[in-house]
């Protein structure tokens, strides 16, 4: 048998812990002297002892440790270590993603956006249409798009989405994505054929990955602000080089259309 402090000093967790891993079910002793209350532990105890250390090194909460502990099959077990690890890696992506924004909306001299308008024809295409979540709107286009590569063989350019103005300021709204077509496609399943129709766009692209991509639709908004009138529609995107094309995320492309009214010192319209 060994004492609570041999014990702490072979599995480096402190006294004060292995008290406490007791006091949640964690981790009981052997055996606990019934007079003087000290608490012994037994050698086979220590791998036990570092599984614990390291999931809460992995911020698994006491209850998921107790959890994967007392689960009888190495597979749950595994599946719920997976699982947390899945979160943590949600978690780091948010933050990762976080961190390139903060990173470029804090440069001294911030290097603004080209923009051009364009007036953008009616256009025939193949479309999958759904109201979402925020959340739900990159699995769902994920999911979208294969339908769409199911049924569409030659697109006749990079596909596109169109999303309303209440997926942003309500956090749920309608969208559209679509790859454009020259024939009328038929309906099947959720795809079907439609017509996106014509609309003034003040138009920019964001280049790289998508996670800085709200700062490029802020330095597009606040040049709409000075130049145009923004109008009540959908922001359109299109997917000049994506995921679908490179997992290099520097290539990536992505062009947003502001919907607008030109006013007076807007310019010319564009043939």
């Amino acid at each position: 048998m060994l004492t609570i402090g041999e014990f702490s000093r072979l599995t480096h967790l402190s006294i004060r812990t292995l008290r406490r891993y007791h006091e949640a079910g964690l981790l009981d002793p052997a055996h606990v002297d019934a007079s003087s209350g000290y608490r012994y532990y037994d050698a086979g105890q220590i791998p036990t002892a570092q599984v614990i250390s390291r999931l809460r090194e992995l911020d698994v909460p006491l209850a998921d440790v107790r959890r994967i502990l007392l689960a009888p099959d190495p597979a749950v077990r595994a599946h719920l270590v997976g699982e947390h690890l899945q979160r943590l890696q949600d978690q780091l992506s948010r933050t990762q993603a976080a961190v390139a924004s903060l990173q470029r909306l804090l440069r001294p001299e911030p290097a603004g956006v080209a923009v051009e308008l364009r007036h953008a024809p009616a256009r025939r295409v193949a479309a999958v249409r759904g109201t979402v979540t925020l959340e739900e709107v990159l699995p769902w286009y994920a999911g979208a798009m294969a339908e769409l590569d199911a049924v569409v063989d030659a697109p006749t350019g990079p596909p596109g989405g169109l999303y309303d103005n209440a997926l942003f300021s309500d956090g749920r709204g309608d969208v559209l994505v679509y790859v454009p077509v020259v024939a009328p496609v038929p309906d099947l399943g959720r795809v079907q054929g439609t017509e996106l129709p014509p609309a003034e766009l003040a138009v920019t692209v964001h280049p790289g990955t998508h996670d800085t991509i709200e700062v490029t639709y802020g330095e597009l908004g606040r040049w709409v602000a000075d130049h145009a009138l923004a109008v009540a529609g959908p922001v359109r995107e299109t997917y000049l080089v994506g995921p679908r094309d490179t997992p290099d995320a520097d290539r990536w492309r992505t062009e947003i259309g502001w919907p607008v009214f030109r006013v007076a010192g807007a310019g010319p319209r564009p043939d």
